[in-house]
């Protein structure tokens, strides 16, 4: 029966599969060699392949890293970066310079011998947030965007488990082009070793209108363009408006930063939540798994109403891989009416100290699709609930 009704599924989906709602895309990476399956939905390598080739004026690029591998998919889209360069696109990539351990220089290179290409480093601490550039997104032309759980990694397009918006929202994108305009500034300002121009902006200003069916939001809160609302803030008050459930799922989630001070603002919203009776089905990596966070997953699933599962995506049959096999998608949704997707993790430090980008979207059809996303990774044989007993080991992050 369960083999029907995928098969149904299949016959269902468009012959050209796409699910894009008022000018948003829900792009998707299911890891191979898994049973997740989303025929409806795009992946990332045709959908950066077809925004890259659309490309007339310019492509700027807001990356952790890069890492490509001959053969593999994000190559595609590096050849379609090298096209736009010859027609005269003009391309700006900027990199966070503490995650070059994790960059392969091979790709790097490639990348600066794009023609016309303007290649920065960007290393955001230096803005005395102690963090680094974690979001992954894209703007073309000014006017069409993509922000996602993939970074510029050719794992992320095979391996594992990603989800990503693809915009075409005018507001958004230009607010996206906003972020990068405003730290590409900074990244100069930091390569020619000039004083970095204030940049704290009151953000009290910038709220839901109630208008907006979908909108950006970006962290950490201080370091953002007039008008752009902080995300930690944005996800607190929408836990709060929560009735009947929350789903999310993320690669990591602690009540602590990396240097154990606290962080319990998403642990506070979501316990709330859970006390005026909401469901809170919470999906998090294997990854989250060490000591420091499993205590937090373990409390927070003692609680009544919320319900956590730990995912772990068996190893490819062609063996170890350094960091792949793993959830690495960012998502949440809101009584079926409210997605959001964007580029965070729930511990400490993603929300009040790196720079990421999430897009909220108010809308019941996408907010069920994305609620379907999780389901079928939540009933799937790879998602098993948090073991209160059960002593968890180092994480096998395939680098071992």
């Amino acid at each position: 029966m369960k083999l029907f009704c995928v098969f149904l599924l299949f016959l269902s989906a468009p012959a050209f599969a796409q699910f894009e709602v008022n000018g948003i895309e829900l792009v998707y990476t299911a890891p191979v060699e898994t049973t997740l399956a989303a025929p409806d939905l795009r992946g990332p390598q045709e959908v950066w392949v077809e925004m890259i080739d659309s490309a007339k004026r310019t492509l700027d690029f807001g990356e952790m890293y890069a890492v490509s591998k001959a053969g593999e998919p994000l190559e595609k889209v590096i050849e379609a970066m090298e096209r736009a360069g010859e027609r005269g696109v003009k391309i700006r990539f900027m990199l966070e310079t503490k995650m070059l351990r994790a960059s392969d220089s091979a790709t790097i290179e490639r990348l600066k011998k794009i023609k016309g290409i303007d290649f920065k480093l960007y290393e955001f601490a230096k803005l005395g947030t102690d963090g680094i550039v974690h979001a992954k997104y894209f703007v073309v032309d000014g006017a069409l965007a993509y922000v996602g759980s993939q970074n510029f990694d050719w794992r992320s397009f095979k391996h594992i488990h990603e989800t990503g918006f693809r915009v075409s929202n005018a507001k958004i994108a230009k607010q996206v082009s906003e972020i990068f305009e405003q730290d590409w500034k900074f990244a100069a300002q930091i390569e020619s070793k000039q004083e970095i121009a204030s940049f704290k902006y009151n953000h009290n200003d910038a709220v839901v209108s109630g208008k907006e069916a979908a909108y950006l939001v970006a962290g950490p809160p201080n370091i953002l363009p007039k008008g752009v609302i902080p995300s930690e803030k944005e996800i607190v008050r929408l836990m709060g408006s929560a009735k009947t459930e929350i789903r999310a799922q993320v690669l990591d989630y602690s009540t602590s930063h990396r240097d154990k001070s606290p962080y319990q603002t998403i642990d506070k919203a979501l316990r709330a939540a859970a006390a005026r009776g909401v469901r809170v089905k919470l999906m998090v990596s294997h990854w989250s798994t060490e000591k420091f966070a499993i205590d937090s997953l373990k409390s927070l699933a003692q609680v009544p109403n919320v319900e956590v599962r730990v995912v772990t995506i068996p190893r490819a049959k062609e063996g170890k891989i350094p960091f792949a096999r793993v959830n690495h998608s960012k998502i949440m949704t809101i009584d079926d009416e409210i997605a959001w997707v964007g580029t965070s993790n729930w511990s400490g430090g993603y929300l009040d100290k790196l720079r990421n980008l999430e897009i909220v979207m108010k809308n019941p059809t996408m907010a069920k699709r994305v609620a379907q996303l999780h389901e079928q990774l939540w009933a799937s044989e790879y998602a098993a609930p948090v073991d209160q007993a059960k002593t968890y080991g180092k994480p096998d992050k395939g680098n071992d």
